[in-house]
């Protein structure tokens, strides 16, 4: 599937968890399906949305068995395995890579300041230890470090490095990744669900997308669309999720999504804590704003958009 990887919609998926914290393996498996079911290119499991920041590493081990199973070589399965030291990134790597994943999303270390040498350094010795092809993940508001475009041209020459996620919000910093490795065989994508479409159009490849656990179907049209030549379909489309983004105000963007697709009658549970507020501001504009989503992308019955 190597030819695949990084190309189209992604979905972000979040962890389901039971009541008491634990991972839901059924509906992990159910979440799986309805991704697939909707057309997505792959799946990401233990991303931001994912929330692999705070599951430990036994936890991480049993998420992505479980989704590689579930999937079946369906679509590629992509596991972020990025952790702040790069002992323990290759570690996770390895693991993930022996259990079965297709490629490797790995954010940048996080929490203290890392030069770009450091930074292209711990990649190298990742791109040294495995077999598998890798997607740079770039957030620097999480993370606090941040891929230069200069950066990530020296890695792009990396024999398994094959992509990177930009979800700086940043387009001219995905302009310059695209520009800086147009020359090889490359591919940059959106992680920011607002730019997935003019991503595209700039000579990206797709979206790794947080709003595809709540709207796949729409996401999926983007791409669908915008392949197509229908670049009018796919706008419409991409400004479509413009009211459930302006939600992500009221909270952790996490968060807001998780509560999202619980609405929907999808019980995932909820963030783990601490990361699981959300004021009842938040969660009664949350669910106005999906009562909106009558249309050719998202058509629901009104009874399943419920209270958690």
């Amino acid at each position: 599937m190597t030819n695949q990887i990084a190309q189209g919609i992604i979905a972000a998926m979040v962890t389901p968890l039971n009541d008491d914290s634990t991972i839901n393996e059924n509906e992990l498996r159910n979440q799986v399906d309805r991704q697939i079911n909707a057309g997505v290119n792959g799946v990401f499991t233990l991303g931001t949305n994912g929330e692999g920041y705070i599951l430990n590493h036994d936890e991480k081990l049993n998420v992505i068995k479980i989704v590689v199973d579930q999937v079946a070589r369906r679509v590629p399965v992509y596991a972020g395995t990025g952790c702040v030291s790069t002992q323990e990134t290759i570690q996770l790597s390895k693991e993930a890579e022996e259990i079965g994943v297709d490629a490797l999303s790995v954010i940048t270390p996080s929490f203290a300041k890392a030069s770009q040498e450091e930074l292209y350094r711990h990649y190298e010795a990742l791109n040294e230890a495995v077999n598998l092809p890798i997607l740079l993940y770039n957030i620097p508001a999480r993370t606090g470090n941040a891929l230069e475009p200069q950066t990530v041209s020296r890695l792009a020459n990396l024999k398994h490095i094959v992509g990177v996620k930009d979800s700086s919000g940043n387009f001219d910093n995905i302009l310059q990744y695209i520009e800086l490795t147009r020359d090889r065989d490359f591919k940059v994508i959106s992680g920011n669900d607002a730019l997935i479409l003019w991503t595209l159009q700039a000579g990206g490849s797709g979206g790794i997308t947080a709003i595809a656990n709540v709207l796949p179907t729409v996401m999926v049209s983007i791409y669908k669309r915008w392949l197509k030549g229908d670049f009018k379909g796919a706008r419409a489309a991409q400004d479509s999720i413009r009211p459930l983004r302006n939600c992500f105000k009221y909270g952790n963007p996490n968060t807001i999504t998780k509560v999202a697709t619980n609405m929907i009658g999808c019980p995932v549970g909820e963030t783990r804590a601490p990361f699981n507020y959300l004021s009842e501001e938040g969660r009664s504009q949350l669910k106005a704003t999906l009562h909106e989503y009558y249309s050719d992308f998202f058509v629901k019955p009104e009874s399943v958009i419920r209270d958690e």
